[in-house]
């Protein structure tokens, strides 16, 4: 029967986890705190304890408890309060450090259900006589994940012997108080902590992935702010190993290593067939470790920090990202030389050894007080592992007990760490000076890129690379961040102000509307004027078209006509607008005729009868301008009585009569049109 594919690359990475223990585990030093017995006096003394690996441990300081062996449950692996077992302590009294058996579940499922039963601390009683060794955490899967995470109380493992002591005394009935001191966990020599992290730039290892990742996020700020005041010295580490000379040619190690062989790192789903691959997380661990090392010759080492942080949150396996042109847009967003940290990181490829990766392959080895990193992901202060939860409190602790004491800094004195990141490089966040608008946001734990909204329009985007105004109003704020230009007194904008939030060029341009729109030349490429009688000449965003001889250029079907043809074309049409103004004006007295003058009937028959009468009197110019002379006094007085625009409108309509009828009326003299004026009505 086959192998397959899957037991191929589990017996692989067994291969690499026997030389990765024969290589670097060579001394695992077990981290200890000090436990002091102080009543009764028949064991009264102090004993060492081994840290857990979870939970959160008080560096620096120490609790005072009332030692508990319950008399069921005793290895911890059950519900307490299933069986109505308490450990909360009364008021007044004593916490409670529950006391139980090593064995038969996690050592983190012990401690858990303790302190979901009230205790304050667990001591672990080891089943066999042996050295002590570091409770750690299991590899969570979905049930665990939850309550390692969850753990808050400190925990320690102890000898079989003393173990065997505290039970008896305990048994007897008699009260044991004990003190857990952690105030020389950590070495305090002076007023500067040099501490570092161990750790991976793999973001699909699990529960404890995401808890480192979570951590770098929280405690980003408080680092900073240690670093950037010289009270720390940060150095970030990454583990690799090295692949078998004997597997060195074979496709899982070609696929996990660098440089031949000589660096390797885990496949990430752990499936050679798919996904990503070994040899990536150590290219990327590779250029982490430059990012360090060119951020700290520019005396910027927290950089660091930020490049860690943002390349999580945009590069993550789970979406495709984890790769050299996403680590670039992060790199160029904080302002670091891409060329020194490609330099650095040299080629991956070459059959020789990789200097950077040559000192952390050295460095794994412990040295002084310190011992072999096996643990991913550690965390050393002052040469010593820490033992615990990686939790942004719990940390600082750690390293504020490592400050000679009077000598730390205000923020191991204070529960507030603050910091405005975006002051420094706009926090690596998108931004555009000219219109003062950042994407940077200032938070407690740090900064958030995120695009911002002004003056009710809303900017879209990644925060990071881009921010672009979107919606109603947007060509308001630095145009909208489309390309605009004046010249010649005339101004061009590529904003289109909708809902969409595009850049267009306008007509007359070309161009991405964004950065640049360049003018069209309409007469070279042959957009317009191109009839046979015309001569273009281009403007900046248009152009002008003339006709040769008495032509005239008509730009919206881009030809020439004659300009007697225009006139003759608006001869026409003024012949038409009188036409329509006369029908009008004859709709207009039908009206009046109809509504108002039907009512004086009797009146226009008058005036008519009275017409006919003077005909062979009087001229039509006296009529219509003396009627206060020439017609009777009855049809005067009527007509008086008349509303002024009724009185010019009778005359009016009178005239219409009259050339009806084809009256012919005498000429006039200038002797008789002398003393004319216009009636009195």
């Amino acid at each position: 029967m086959g192998v397959s594919k899957t037991s191929k690359a589990t017996i692989f990475l067994g291969f690499l986890w026997l030389n990765l223990f024969q290589s670097v585990v060579g001394r695992f030093v077990v981290e200890k705190n000090s436990l002091r017995v102080v009543s009764p006096d028949v064991i009264k003394g102090t004993y060492d304890s081994a840290i857990g690996n979870f939970g959160i441990p008080q560096y620096g300081g120490s609790i005072p408890g009332t030692v508990v062996y319950p008399k069921e449950n005793r290895k911890g692996c059950r519900n307490f309060e299933d069986s109505g077992t308490s450990f909360k302590s009364k008021s007044g009294a004593m916490p409670t450090f529950v006391l139980v058996d090593r064995g038969d579940c996690f050592f983190a499922l012990k401690v858990w259900n303790a302190q979901n039963a009230g205790a304050a601390a667990v001591l672990v009683a080891d089943d066999v006589d042996e050295r002590l060794i570091t409770m750690d955490s299991p590899e969570a899967d979905g049930s665990s994940a939850k309550y390692i995470e969850n753990i808050t109380i400190p925990s320690a493992l102890i000898e079989k012997s003393f173990a065997e002591k505290l039970k008896k005394v305990v048994n007897a009935g008699e009260m044991v108080n004990v003190n857990l001191d952690w105030r020389e966990a950590v070495p305090h020599p002076d007023d500067r902590v040099e501490y570092e992290l161990w750790t991976s730039s793999n973001d699909e290892c699990g529960f404890k992935c995401d808890m480192l990742m979570k951590y770098v996020k929280d405690f980003k700020g408080a680092a900073q702010i240690l670093e950037k005041g010289g009270y720390t010295q940060f150095t970030p580490h990454y583990i690799t190993w090295y692949c078998p000379q004997a597997f060195t040619v074979s496709k899982q190690c070609k696929s996990q290593c660098i440089n031949h062989g000589r660096y390797c790192a885990p496949d990430p789903e752990q499936d050679f067939s798919s996904g990503y691959e070994g040899k990536d997380v150590v290219v990327e661990n590779l250029r982490q470790l430059c990012v360090f090392k060119v951020a700290n010759e520019t005396n910027k080492p927290w950089v660091w920090w930020d490049y860690v942080t943002d390349f999580q949150i945009r590069c993550p396996m789970k979406e495709k990202k984890y790769n050299k042109e996403c680590a670039d847009t992060v790199i160029k967003s904080l302002g670091l030389d891409s060329r020194k940290i490609e330099k650095c990181m040299g080629d991956p490829n070459a059959d020789e050894d990789n200097p950077v990766l040559k000192e952390e392959q050295d460095a794994q080895i412990g040295k002084g007080t310190r011992g072999d990193v096996t643990i991913l992901p550690t965390l050393v202060v002052n040469n010593r592992q820490y033992r615990g939860k990686l939790e942004k409190g719990a940390v600082l602790k750690a390293i504020c007990a490592g400050f000679e004491e009077t000598t730390e800094p205000a923020v191991c004195l204070s529960d507030d760490v603050e910091t405005n990141e975006c002051l420094d490089n706009n926090g690596g966040c998108w931004q555009d000076k000219a219109a003062n608008i950042t994407a940077c946001k200032d938070t407690f734990r740090g900064r958030v890129c995120e695009c911002p909204v002004v003056d009710g329009v809303q900017f879209k985007g990644d925060g990071y690379s881009s921010c672009t105004a979107s919606g109603r109003g947007r060509c308001k704020l630095n145009n909208g961040g489309c390309w605009h230009h004046t010249q010649d007194g005339h101004t061009f904008s590529a904003c289109v102000d909708n809902e969409e939030g595009k850049c267009s060029c306008p007509p007359g341009f070309k161009g991405d509307g964004v950065k640049s729109c360049e003018d069209i030349d309409e007469c070279r490429e042959k957009k317009a004027c191109q009839c046979p009688e015309c001569s273009c000449k281009n403007t900046w965003g248009s152009y002008e078209c003339s006709c040769s001889g008495e032509l005239l250029y008509i730009r919206d079907h881009d030809t020439c006509i004659s300009k007697r043809a225009r006139e003759v074309k608006s001869a026409w049409a003024a012949v038409w607008a009188i036409l329509i103004g006369l029908a009008m004006a004859g709709g207009g007295a039908y009206l009046v005729y109809k509504y108002r003058l039907r009512r004086s009937g009797l009146l226009w028959h008058n005036i008519c009868r009275w017409t006919a009468k003077a005909k062979s009197k009087i001229t039509s110019t006296r009529i219509m301008l003396e009627i206060d002379i020439v017609m009777p006094p009855d049809i005067q007085n009527e007509v008086q009585m008349l509303p002024s625009r009724w009185k010019i409108l009778s005359v009016i309509i009178l005239l219409r009569i009259w050339m009806k009828w084809q009256i012919q009326l005498p000429s006039v003299s200038d002797k008789e049109t002398e003393g004319i004026s216009l009636g009195s009505g």
